[in-house]
């Protein structure tokens, strides 16, 4: 089938090609013109693994050249035909290998199909399920973050009735509480955005958090979602009943207590919510501001102040930088360096011609969306695999790995260059890609200013105004900043949670090792149903967003597959739960997250990778894409199942 693009003026079109990723505009000329010779040399891309790619991708000046006025002929054409909108399987995987110029396996074929929106997704049940309204709420959600915001859009276009409740008084979750200078997304926007919402006209390749969480509250609105929020609100406990079938949820309202029911119980509250605040002693003796980063006081005037960060995480390699010029003394407080990519654009804006081509040039944006989604997802997938053939496992984990080692470490030197005694500090010993990967935008840098101090030593207590070392070493301080991350191993099982028999989430989870089939269902609780829980974050890159799509789909089709055979209960059985766990475990152990040679908060304290995916993107999206009912034990309807209409 072919669609027509209304005639372009040719100034407007030049003018916008002459900023275009050239990797990028090739596709979209293979969908205008349905001619393969721009999959073929001369003009095959030259293969640039960052980020942010040059967009001239490795051509001569000629090539470039020739792309362009290709481009602007073919749309400036009155009525330009749109050759090619849904390539098969073997022209859609040739296309993703020459945009990326490496080989891109016939499994990404089905996946990228549906992230570039080739063809409308067969996700669950097309049916319409619309309760009757005077039945209670189906699905409580708990949270309006991301995950909440995914699954509230899936359920609203399936017609399910659902309620979120919202401890904060607004949306966007992480998005809405950390509020300190210089928060940021450090995933590029193009990429981190919803597939039903992601041509957004960003400012930025990676926006500031302003600009995310304005981007969440126009998804909640634009979604019919926002009506379905209560705010303020605070989930207290719940407990299932076996009887009835249903969730019993008691909220903390600005009113008092409330007690609701619902068939399905979600818990969308995430892993980066519950501050991870230190027990330093004296700390309650500290006469300034102390606060977490989460917790930035609002109209905090840090001017001519004396600072202390605590932590060298990510909010602090975003904090410092930030607030380095308008501060009198700095002083960061670093338990182990971090390696930190550069990202030479990480602050510039989207220009005119780009945004004009991702909302004007057909299939631009989806294939622009392709290359950041790859590049900082799967790409890097291969690259964190123990290698137990490799000579220097102390150092990195393969021949690749080692390399970007090596990168990594030149590009530290090279940044302290003036600062030598810094570089011992700076360096760490672990592997990349070990702990999270930050990204350097004018970090180290700041470390080499002269009012600004990195402290190595441990912190032995906090004094009425100074920060005392275990070398005895006292640094005052006006504000005490903790960038100390967040506590996670509790996750759902913070709500309180009872399931089967009275059993408590916490109990099922104790010895700090909380595991769920998916990341998604718990045996022993019904009808329950975690978002980003065990196991889901993305440690080797890529878009928290795309999973949480895929949990909200996975979740969905639970709910509607249960709904049409009137089942009124579903709980994941044990056996396959444990054999995922099981395979959890032995992918980690091949992994770089289990190397000894470093702590991280993907571990619990026994070791074990509690936080973090060992699988591709495209595994956990093939894992999730269709719930199979078999993995879960049904109880079936003590009533007649509800009508559904088509």
């Amino acid at each position: 089938m072919a669609i027509s693009v209304g005639r372009l003026d040719s100034a407007q079109v030049q003018a916008a090609v002459d900023d275009a990723d050239l990797r990028v505009l090739l596709m979209s000329l293979v969908h205008l013109t349905g001619d393969r010779r721009w999959l073929e040399p001369p003009y095959q891309p030259v293969r640039d693994v960052r980020i942010i790619a040059d967009e001239d991708a490795g051509f001569p000046v000629e090539i470039q050249a020739e792309i362009r006025r290709a481009a602007v002929a073919a749309l400036s054409e009155p009525a330009t035909q749109v050759a090619v909108t849904n390539p098969d399987d073997d022209l859609l995987q040739t296309m993703m290998s020459v945009c990326l110029s490496e080989s891109v396996g016939a499994d990404y074929v089905p996946l990228i199909r549906e992230v570039l929106d080739f063809a409308t997704a067969e996700q669950g049940s097309s049916a319409s399920l619309r309760e009757d309204p005077e039945e209670e709420t189906k699905v409580l959600i708990v949270g309006a973050g991301i995950s909440g915001l995914a699954l509230a859009t899936k359920l609203e276009q399936l017609g399910h009735s659902y309620c979120i409740i919202e401890k904060n008084l607004g949306v966007g979750g992480t998005w809405f509480e950390n509020r300190y200078p210089g928060c940021g997304v450090d995933t590029p926007n193009h990429a981190y955005s919803f597939s039903f919402a992601s041509n957004h006209p960003w400012k930025h390749y990676f926006s500031p958090r302003e600009e995310i969480h304005s981007y969440l509250e126009q998804c909640a609105t634009d979604f019919g979602v926002r009506p379905n929020i209560r705010f303020g609100t605070e989930v207290i406990s719940a407990t299932w009943d076996d009887e009835s079938h249903r969730w019993e949820a008691t909220l903390q309202t600005q009113a008092g207590v409330e007690v609701i029911h619902a068939s399905n119980l979600v818990s969308a509250i995430g892993q980066l919510n519950l501050p991870s605040e230190p027990p330093v002693p004296g700390r309650d003796r500290f006469r300034g501001p102390s606060f977490h980063t989460a917790h930035w006081p609002e109209g905090l005037d840090l001017s001519g102040k004396r600072v202390a960060i605590v932590g060298t995480g990510a909010s602090a390699m975003q904090l410092a930088p930030t607030i380095v010029d308008d501060v009198d003394e700095l002083t960061i407080y670093q338990r182990s360096p971090q390696w930190a990519r550069p990202i030479d654009r990480y602050r510039q804006r989207v220009s005119a011609g780009t945004q004009w081509l991702l909302d004007h040039m057909p299939y631009y944006a989806s294939w622009f969306r392709f290359t950041l989604w790859w590049r900082y997802g799967d790409g890097l997938h291969p690259f964190i695999q123990k290698d137990p053939d490799w000579p220097h496992p102390e150092r990195s984990l393969n021949r690749v790995n080692d390399r970007h080692r090596q990168e990594l470490e030149d590009f530290i030197r090279a940044e302290l260059a003036e600062r030598p005694d810094l570089i011992e500090k700076c360096v760490p010993t672990y592997p990349p890609y070990g702990k999270r990967m930050l990204i350097d935008n004018g970090w180290f840098k700041a470390l080499t200013r002269p009012t600004v101090e990195l402290v190595t030593d441990a912190i032995d207590r906090i004094d009425e105004d100074a920060i005392v070392t275990v070398d005895g070493a006292r640094r005052h301080a006006d504000v005490i900043v903790f960038a100390t991350g967040f506590t996670i191993t509790d996750l759902t099982a913070r709500l309180n949670i009872r399931g089967r028999g009275g059993r408590e989430l916490k109990a099922a989870w104790s010895d700090d090792n909380p595991t769920a089939y998916l990341g998604i269902t718990v045996p022993g609780f019904p009808n329950l149903f975690c978002m980003y829980g065990p196991n889901t974050n993305l440690g080797h890159g890529g878009s928290i967003i795309f999973h949480a799509e895929c949990q909200a789909r996975y979740i969905s089709g639970c709910l509607t597959k249960t709904m049409e055979k009137g089942v009124v209960a579903i709980e994941c059985r044990q056996d396959v739960h444990d054999d995922y766990i099981r395979r959890v475990d032995a992918a980690h152990e091949k992994m770089i997250w289990t190397h000894p040679g470093m702590s991280t908060w993907y571990r619990n304290r026994h070791g074990r990778v509690v936080s973090t995916s060992p699988w591709r993107l495209v595994d956990y999206w093939a894992m999730t894409r269709e719930p199979d009912l078999s993995d879960y034990a049904l109880t079936s309807p003590l009533r007649r199942p509800p009508t559904v209409r088509v």
